[in-house]
């Protein structure tokens, strides 16, 4: 059972990690932006599913391997990169067409979340790298990990909330004109396509 002061860094650094914007936080921000609040939450709850996907495999030492792995990491690393300019290619197509897209389907929108996150190379790392430095070797990892991880969604779920709030407030508010509808979906897919490249241009950092 990790300590308290152990449990206090691992929040900061949970904190840090969730409320930097990044693919998660994007992909939430634009879902609650464009079709509010329902599919921020949808969004979100997709999020936090690819981390619980990152919180077994660290349980049961995936995570070690693919930290051993540089070409597992190198694929990871791709394969979220390619993802998220796939996103953004479609995202920069659905602007352009004359006809305004049906909002997505609930149920897509938390598939692409999960996605989202299950290649998404920052919490990668997270989980892979930094997490295990939290782990007593001498106790039990999966208690520890399960601890962890609760700490970790906790903090997610409120930061994430925080966002769809003000985000799903800001779309009602201020996108209710096709040219700013246009605008933000130009600029989330530019978003998007400039984080990929940015994942598959920089490597893996181990701390």
């Amino acid at each position: 059972m990790p300590g308290p002061t152990t449990l206090l860094l691992f929040a900061l650094a949970t904190f840090l990690l969730t409320v930097t914007p990044g693919p998660g936080v994007l992909y939430v921000t634009a879902r609650s932006v464009s079709q509010g609040r329902p599919a921020g939450f949808a969004s979100m709850i997709g999020i936090e599913s690819g981390e619980v996907v990152w919180l077994a495999a660290a349980a049961t030492g995936v995570g070690a391997l693919l930290s051993a792995s540089t070409q597992a990491l190198d694929v990871l690393r791709f394969a979220g990169a390619a993802y998220l300019i796939y996103l953004g290619v479609q995202r920069w197509r659905e602007v352009d067409r004359p006809v305004t897209p049906a909002p997505a389907r609930l149920g897509r929108v938390f598939v692409q979340g999960f996605a989202t996150q299950l290649v998404n190379p920052k919490v990668a790392v997270f989980f892979v790298a930094f997490l295990p430095q939290f782990l007593n070797p001498t106790a039990p990892i999966a208690l520890q990990v399960l601890v962890l991880g609760a700490v970790y969604i906790s903090v997610a779920v409120a930061v994430d909330v925080s966002y769809v709030l003000a985000a799903s407030a800001v779309g009602a508010r201020f996108l209710r004109s096709t040219v700013a509808q246009r605008r933000s979906g130009r600029i989330a897919a530019g978003t998007y396509v400039a984080l990929g490249v940015a994942a598959a241009a920089s490597g893996f950092k181990r701390p």
